[in-house]
Protein backbone atom coordinates (compact mmCIF):
# COMPACT_ATOMS: atom_id res chain seq x y z
CA UNK A 1 0.00 0.00 0.00
CA UNK A 2 1.14 3.69 -0.99
CA UNK A 3 2.77 5.66 2.02
CA UNK A 4 0.30 8.64 2.51
CA UNK A 5 0.96 11.90 2.12
CA UNK A 6 -0.72 15.30 3.31
CA UNK A 7 -1.86 17.89 1.51
CA UNK A 8 0.31 20.22 3.94
CA UNK A 9 3.35 18.24 3.74
CA UNK A 10 3.23 18.40 -0.05
CA UNK A 11 2.98 22.63 0.13
CA UNK A 12 5.93 22.45 2.72
CA UNK A 13 8.21 20.25 -0.17
CA UNK A 14 7.06 22.86 -2.65
CA UNK A 15 8.18 25.30 -0.36
CA UNK A 16 11.83 23.96 0.77
CA UNK A 17 12.29 23.73 -3.23
CA UNK A 18 12.34 19.93 -2.98
CA UNK A 19 11.95 18.00 -6.16
CA UNK A 20 7.68 17.30 -6.26
CA UNK A 21 6.17 15.50 -8.92
CA UNK A 22 2.35 15.31 -8.70
CA UNK A 23 0.19 13.47 -11.20
CA UNK A 24 -3.31 14.70 -10.89
CA UNK A 25 -5.50 11.59 -12.37
CA UNK A 26 -8.80 13.60 -12.29
CA UNK A 27 -10.84 14.07 -15.69
CA UNK A 28 -9.91 16.98 -18.05
CA UNK A 29 -13.11 18.49 -16.75
CA UNK A 30 -12.06 18.49 -13.29
CA UNK A 31 -8.37 19.95 -13.56
CA UNK A 32 -9.91 22.68 -15.85
CA UNK A 33 -11.34 23.76 -12.63
CA UNK A 34 -7.42 24.20 -10.75
CA UNK A 35 -4.62 22.11 -10.43
CA UNK A 36 -1.16 22.01 -8.20
CA UNK A 37 1.30 24.20 -9.66
CA UNK A 38 3.31 22.18 -11.89
CA UNK A 39 1.15 19.05 -12.10
CA UNK A 40 0.82 16.70 -14.69
CA UNK A 41 -1.95 15.59 -15.66
CA UNK A 42 -2.98 12.00 -16.43
CA UNK A 43 -6.26 10.84 -16.37
CA UNK A 44 -6.38 7.27 -14.34
CA UNK A 45 -8.27 5.62 -17.60
CA UNK A 46 -4.68 6.80 -19.47
CA UNK A 47 -2.47 5.65 -16.50
CA UNK A 48 -1.27 2.09 -17.88
CA UNK A 49 -0.88 3.53 -21.44
CA UNK A 50 1.16 6.52 -20.94
CA UNK A 51 3.71 4.79 -17.67
CA UNK A 52 6.20 5.84 -20.78
CA UNK A 53 5.56 9.16 -19.67
CA UNK A 54 7.27 8.16 -16.06
CA UNK A 55 10.69 7.51 -14.59
CA UNK A 56 10.81 4.97 -12.29
CA UNK A 57 13.75 6.43 -10.88
CA UNK A 58 11.50 9.32 -9.21
CA UNK A 59 9.29 9.62 -6.87
CA UNK A 60 5.51 10.72 -7.70
CA UNK A 61 2.49 11.95 -5.45
CA UNK A 62 -0.98 11.13 -6.91
CA UNK A 63 -3.55 13.22 -6.29
CA UNK A 64 -7.40 13.43 -7.31
CA UNK A 65 -10.74 14.85 -6.30
CA UNK A 66 -11.21 13.35 -3.21
CA UNK A 67 -8.68 10.52 -3.05
CA UNK A 68 -10.34 7.20 -4.29
CA UNK A 69 -9.08 7.49 -7.49
CA UNK A 70 -5.12 8.39 -6.45
CA UNK A 71 -5.46 5.20 -4.29
CA UNK A 72 -6.85 3.27 -7.66
CA UNK A 73 -3.48 4.72 -9.63
CA UNK A 74 -1.22 3.80 -6.61
CA UNK A 75 -1.69 0.74 -6.52
CA UNK A 76 -1.59 0.82 -10.81
CA UNK A 77 2.01 2.05 -10.66
CA UNK A 78 3.09 0.37 -7.62
CA UNK A 79 2.33 -2.69 -9.65
CA UNK A 80 4.31 -1.43 -12.24
CA UNK A 81 7.42 -0.43 -10.26
CA UNK A 82 6.80 3.08 -9.66
CA UNK A 83 7.45 4.64 -6.43
CA UNK A 84 4.46 6.41 -4.82
CA UNK A 85 2.51 8.53 -2.02
CA UNK A 86 -0.69 9.27 -2.20
CA UNK A 87 -2.19 12.31 -1.52
CA UNK A 88 -4.94 12.17 1.22
CA UNK A 89 -7.70 14.16 0.48
CA UNK A 90 -6.99 14.83 -2.93
CA UNK A 91 -7.94 18.74 -4.72
CA UNK A 92 -10.99 18.93 -1.81
CA UNK A 93 -8.53 19.04 1.01
CA UNK A 94 -5.56 21.20 -1.26
CA UNK A 95 -7.84 24.09 -2.02
CA UNK A 96 -8.14 24.42 1.93
CA UNK A 97 -4.69 24.10 2.28
CA UNK A 98 -3.34 26.27 -0.33
CA UNK A 99 -5.37 29.30 0.07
Amino acid sequence: MAKQVSPEEVVKRLQNGEEVIVIDVRERSEVATGKIPGAKHIPLGQLALRKHELDKANNYIITCQSGNRSKAACGILEALGYQVEDMIGGMNAWTSTSE
